[in-house]
């Protein structure tokens, strides 16, 4: 099982938040390609994770071909879009939460036991998590995009308050995986952090999950 550690930023009200996570996150890289007969395409997707005492910092640096956005609202089909996801679950709970979002910042973020019935978080809990996006090459994306090709080089930073995982404070520690997709690309692609062993792509997998330990 794989583990990633995620550190604590230090004099965050010192530096700029990306200057804090170049300098003090935990470099980490989704490519694990675990269907390679039916999708052997891997963009690179690769980032920094962090903490501070209230949150979970997720930066996603993602360059590849294509790039597709077509859900413009919160609670989309964001991952049929160029997205980056993390799934995350307190230990002990039998529940567990999901955060995709795509290369405008916008959002699906829900909870449950698996892939049925999952419920999507509270607005209040949207409106809590921080999306801060860039596309190489475009202003901010704010209508739908679907480029076929090219080489394409965007950037997505989560920040997610624990309080939105129901935690009064940081955990010892989580259970999860990281996620690269886009199912409606000119390139469909599932790339995973840690492997995941089903026989067709499955992300709502938690005894695939890997552990995360923060500092």
């Amino acid at each position: 099982m794989k583990t990633l550690r995620i550190p604590l930023l230090q004099n965050l009200e010192e530096q700029d938040i990306d200057t804090a996570l170049e300098l003090g996150g935990e470099a980490f890289r989704v490519d694990t390609v675990n269907w390679p007969s039916e999708y052997p395409y891997a963009p690179l997707c690769a980032g920094r994770i962090a903490r501070t005492e209230e949150s979970l910092l997720v930066d996603f640096r993602v360059s590849g071909l294509d790039l597709r956005v077509q859900s413009l609202e919160d609670k989309g089909r964001i991952w049929e879009d160029s997205a980056c996801e993390i799934f995350l679950q307190v230990p002990g709970s039998k529940e567990y939460f999901n955060f995709e979002v795509n290369a405008a910042g916008r959002l699906v973020a829900a909870r449950g036991e698996g892939r049925e019935g999952r419920k999507p978080l509270a607005d209040e809990a949207f409106g809590q998590i921080v999306r801060i996006t860039s596309v190489e090459g475009l202003p901010l994306v704010n209508e739908p995009v679907n480029y076929e090709g090219g080489i394409w080089n965007w950037r997505v930073l989560l920040i997610i308050p624990f309080e939105v995982l129901g935690l009064d404070e940081a955990p010892a520690a989580l259970k999860g995986n990281i996620y690269k997709c886009g199912d409606l690309t000119a390139h469909p692609h599932y790339v995973t952090w840690a492997p995941v062993g089903t026989p067709s792509p499955d992300y709502h997998r938690p005894e695939f999950f890997g552990d995360f330990v923060l500092d």
